[in-house]
């Protein structure tokens, strides 16, 4: 069997909050640009590796501060999306990717498939079986969980600016995304994208499909642009903004569908 983690890398998976009494649950698929030893630099130079083709910078930061501040279970995947990415479904073209934006991943050209299975088993599958197992805990305990995944987008994507601040992303469920939609147009110094800069979908996205869509918990994928949390400061106000919002938002779910809301 192959193996890709040594016992010099540290795990994929980490937790803070394990414990907390927050009715929301937080995570972070993209919020670390480790490669694993066995793998070297996957081809790639060090600068190559601090941009957003290997992570979601200062979304793995702002999802810790914001889980802190609302008393939140949060969970985090500390690898490369390069190495396998944790926010798309198993086999899909970009699950491994050979090419990410301009960029060609050398040590992604030709992964055998017992090498890719590696990466699944060790990567992907901790993560999201952890994902699991605390969801599973809270339905059985009769806690209420509303599902916040956060990632963060480029100011410029191939040359075209992007003006919003924020982005909210959903697919099929909007009872989350809606009225936190809302409440931070209603900031009024604010552009926020509704399925902006990216929209979610079945290929493109695997965490608020699987987790949230699939056990019908109300949730949504949070987009903030990296200029504003590339900083401790910038961090600390969207994690504050963020905290004051999202109680608003699950007030609304509940009055506008009592039946369906946690």
């Amino acid at each position: 069997m192959t193996l890709l983690l040594s016992s010099d890398d540290v795990p994929a998976v980490a937790v803070q909050g394990r414990d907390g009494p927050s009715p929301f649950f937080i995570v972070c698929d993209h919020a670390g640009r480790r490669v694993p030893r066995s793998l070297g630099s996957l081809g790639l130079s060090d600068e190559q590796l601090s941009r957003h083709i290997a992570w979601d910078l200062g979304a793995g930061e702002l999802a810790r501060r914001l889980g802190a501040l609302l008393g939140a279970h949060t969970v985090w995947q500390r690898y490369s999306r390069l190495v396998i990415d944790c926010n798309r479904p198993l086999g899909a073209p970009d699950s491994i990717a050979a090419r990410s934006e301009t960029t060609d991943i050398p040590g992604n050209q030709q992964v055998a498939p017992e090498a890719a299975e590696a990466r699944a088993n060790e990567i992907f599958r901790p993560y999201h079986d952890e994902i699991q197992r605390a969801l599973a805990a809270r339905a059985a305990a009769g806690r209420p969980t509303f599902l916040v995944s956060v990632h963060s987008f480029t100011p410029v994507f191939l040359g075209v600016a992007r003006s919003w601040h924020a982005g909210v992303l959903s697919l099929r469920d909007r009872r989350m995304a809606e009225p936190l939609l809302n409440a931070l147009r209603d900031e009024g110094d604010l552009e926020i994208g509704d399925n902006q800069p990216y929209s979610a979908g079945d290929v493109t996205d695997y965490t608020i499909v699987h987790h949230g869509e699939g056990r019908a918990l109300p949730h949504v994928e949070l987009e903030i642009r990296q200029d504003l949390i590339a900083s401790g400061q910038g961090q600390d106000t969207w994690a504050a903004r963020l905290a004051r919002l999202l109680p608003t938002a699950i007030r609304d779910v509940r009055a506008r569908d009592p039946q369906r809301a946690p």
